[in-house]
């Protein structure tokens, strides 16, 4: 593709972002005239008080973290399969998701037990702290034995037997567990972007940004990571030293995400391929960009999707992002006939 053509499809993708920004803000249970709510995004006086509080203090938030939510969860797939060198990778194969759900799942199915319900706080700020907790613990794991391990692929299956121990554990708690202890992890960990204020809005976006950050400063040496590693050390890539600043910005985004959303699938593992079918590049500096892009426009229209406008009904975000993802992937690989990786 030439300049002109990645200067249109860019276009074309900030164009997709603002159409279903202003589509998430305003579609939901309760109807509010497009009219009004553009006015109220530019400043305007809202005919009702009612609708300034539904947009300002629940839509607008929640949009916004769908954004951060998709472009982190798009960054952490594409950082991971280039690492691992595999089209199979995503956010959470570290076992980061896994951790967090741990730590949830001991604070929700084991906290009268423990009396971590007194010891930590309640309610959703008690969820994010003990995900956050669990993700930090499983980080400083795979950190050790990133710095004993040189083998890529033998760090990944590391996380992947991280991530099974975790889930064994969480199993053994969701048996042991009460009825009412159970369906709360389980709302949890089926994905919200509701329920979050702008306070959190703010922290999870500091997460954000630090991990873009790391992300961009390791796209040259990403670009050399795809030609193998013996390549990127004759180049002067300090393979070791890489590992770990991708690591950490994974963990930061995948972690920092599923603490405030909980875990929500499929968006980190399909966005890169989606992107690649789109434009089809191996150079990270227009992938990185693409992505976010592309992650935040996928997590919008599925949050919009499951919050089934103008119904008092709410479905699963997890579900509704395969639901809307998986076939479309599908349609993608099938008609180029190749996975571009």
């Amino acid at each position: 593709m030439s300049k002109t053509s990645y200067a249109y499809t860019f276009i074309l993708l900030a164009i997709c972002l603002v159409t279903s920004f202003l589509l998430n803000v305003s579609l939901g249970s309760v109807n509010i005239p497009f009219k009004e709510v553009i006015t109220g995004l530019t400043g305007g006086e809202l005919s009702k008080s009612s609708w300034e509080y539904i947009i300002f203090d629940y839509r607008l938030p929640k949009a916004i973290t769908a954004i951060i939510a998709g472009a982190g969860l798009a960054i952490s797939g594409l950082l991971m399969q280039t690492l691992f060198k595999n089209p199979l990778a995503g956010p959470f194969v570290l076992g980061i998701s896994s951790g967090a759900s741990l730590g949830v799942a001991i604070y929700i199915l084991g906290g009268t037990a423990l009396g971590l319900s007194t010891l930590l706080l309640s309610g959703k700020w008690g969820l994010i702290l003990s995900a956050s907790v669990g993700s930090f613990l499983v980080l400083l794991v795979v950190l050790s034995v990133a710095s004993r391990i040189k083998d890529t692929m033998a760090l990944l299956i590391i996380g992947l037997m991280v991530g099974s121990l975790t889930a064994a554990v969480v199993s053994i708690l969701s048996y042991l567990s009460n009825a009412e202890e159970l369906q709360r992890f389980v709302f949890w960990s089926l994905g919200s972007l509701g329920d979050l204020s702008w306070d959190g809005v703010l922290i999870l976006f500091s997460c954000f940004t630090i991990g873009v950050l790391l992300s961009i400063y390791s796209l040259k040496s990403l670009n050399a990571l795809l030609l193998g590693d013996a390549y990127a050390k004759t180049v002067g890539v300090h393979f070791s030293k890489v590992r770990l600043i991708i690591i950490i910005a994974t963990s930061l985004l995948a972690g920092s995400i599923t603490a405030f959303a909980g875990p929500i699938a499929f968006v980190g593992l399909a966005v890169p391929h989606l992107i690649r079918q789109v434009i089809p590049t191996a150079n990270h500096i227009i992938l990185l960009p693409a992505v976010i892009l592309g992650g935040a426009i996928l997590m919008l229209i599925c949050d919009t999707v499951a919050q089934v406008p103008y119904s008092e009904y709410t479905l699963p975000l997890n579900a509704i992002s395969s639901i809307i993802g998986a076939p479309v992937v599908i349609w993608l690989l099938v008609r180029s006939k190749k996975l571009l990786f």
